[in-house]
């Protein structure tokens, strides 16, 4: 249970901040593949955002997890 924990804690920080970055900072190179698929006109920076925010959230709700699973036992 001590690995499960540990493992929800580190993917949760680790989405949280690619969420971060990608969202709030901008730095669309952190998605695979994404300059080339914009400059193909396959991707827009609208996708970029809604890839962040998803991770994000993601990350906040796989760290809110972690610390339940800590705190409750």
């Amino acid at each position: 249970m001590t690995i499960l924990k540990i493992v929800t804690a580190v993917l949760g920080l680790a989405f949280l901040l690619f969420g971060y970055f990608i969202y709030f900072r901008g730095k669309y190179d952190l998605i695979n593949d994404f300059k080339a698929e914009y400059a193909a006109g396959r991707k827009d920076e609208r996708y970029a955002r809604r890839v962040g925010l998803s991770e994000f959230v993601l990350g906040l709700v796989l760290l809110l997890c972690s610390l339940l699973m800590i705190l409750l036992g």
